[in-house]
């Protein structure tokens, strides 16, 4: 891989990493997508908050996950709904999940030039970020079943 490459590939991690949070900053607070997107775009983006260094970010890829998920919030609900078991429901889901899934299913219904297994396996390591190696093998289980649905 490049050197390029590798920047390009570090910095839409850093795309994704922010928009599952932008997004479930949204759901927490409401908060519109225009100051949504600047808040990031100033603050959180590159930035350094409580000695903790934020990885800079593809700006335009964290801005199309954003907005593309929440203009397709309904239809992205009912791919992930569709495919969790019987018993549950996308309610149940707690919101940094729910964040997670919806940003990774816009990516696998909109975003073609990003291969479905780097999808994937990006979502996974974010979940990582916050979660045990349960939850992440449910987002790489529930984003395969997804995958096999938006791209065929």
């Amino acid at each position: 891989m490049s050197r390029r490459t590798a920047a390009r590939s570090k910095a839409r991690a850093a795309a994704r990493l922010a928009a599952t949070q932008a997004l479930y900053q949204h759901e927490m607070e409401g908060m519109a997508l225009a100051p949504l997107l600047h808040e990031f775009h100033q603050h959180r983006l590159g930035a350094t908050i409580e000695d903790a260094e934020y990885a800079p970010a593809d700006e335009d890829y964290f801005d199309d996950i954003v907005t593309g998920t929440l203009a397709r919030t309904g239809e992205i609900d009912a791919l992930i709904a569709a495919k969790l078991s019987k018993d549950w429901n996308l309610e149940r889901l707690d919101k940094p999940m729910k964040a997670l899934l919806r940003a990774a299913t816009y990516e696998l219904l909109a975003r073609a030039d990003t291969a479905t297994g780097t999808v994937i396996s990006e979502y996974v390591d974010v979940a990582k970020a916050f979660y045990d190696r349960r939850e992440a093998g449910f987002v790489n289980g529930l984003l395969d079943a997804v995958a096999k649905d938006a791209r065929g």
